[in-house]
C-alpha cells in the first residue's frame, strides 16, 4: 500500500472515530438507541470530513512539517521534545475535523478540558500544549478550500 493511500485511511478513520464520539454524545439523549443511532451517523460523516482533510494534508507530511520546526516556535520550551509536543500537533489535526467550520478559540475550551485525556504521554499541561495544538489547526485550515472559519486566513 502506498504512502499516500494509508495517510488518506488514516485521516478517513481519525474521523470515523471522533465523529462517532461526537454522535454518540448527541445521541445518548435520546437514550441508548440514540447514542447506536448518533455513532453510526457521526462515524459516517467524520470518515467524510477525515477523507477531506487527508487529501488536503498528508498526515505524514504534516508531522514532518512541525518536527522539523516546533524548535522554532515562540512556545518551544527546550525542557521537552518532540515526543512531548507530537500529541499536541496531532490532538490539532484529529480535532480539527470534528469541528470544521468553527474557529479554535470557540472550541479552545472543550479542547482544553479533553487534553489531559488525549495526550498520552506527553509532559505537556494545556498551557504548554495549546500553542501546538493552535498551529495544528490552523495549519489544517489554511490546506482546506475556502475559509471554514471565517476569520479571513
Amino acid at each position: 500500500m502506498s504512502d499516500v493511500k494509508k495517510d488518506h485511511n488514516l485521516g478517513s478513520g481519525t474521523g470515523a472515530v471522533a465523529g462517532a464520539v461526537t454522535g454518540a454524545a448527541i445521541g445518548s439523549a435520546a437514550g441508548p438507541v440514540g447514542s447506536l443511532v448518533g455513532a453510526v451517523a457521526g462515524g459516517i460523516v467524520g470518515s467524510k470530513a477525515g477523507d477531506s482533510i487527508a487529501e488536503a494534508v498528508n498526515p505524514t507530511g504534516y508531522e514532518s512539517h512541525f518536527r522539523d520546526n516546533y524548535t522554532k516556535t515562540d512556545y518551544y520550551n527546550s525542557s521537552r521534545d518532540w515526543n512531548d509536543y507530537q500529541p499536541a500537533y496531532k490532538y490539532g489535526y484529529e480535532t480539527y475535523g470534528q469541528y470544521r467550520g468553527k474557529d479554535f478559540d470557540t472550541v479552545e475550551p472543550e479542547l482544553e478540558r479533553n487534553w489531559d485525556a488525549t495526550k498520552g504521554q506527553s509532559r505537556l499541561a494545556w498551557g504548554e500544549a495549546r500553542g501546538a495544538v493552535r498551529d495544528g489547526w490552523h495549519h489544517i485550515e489554511r490546506a482546506m478550500p475556502g475559509d471554514a472559519d471565517r476569520d479571513g486566513r
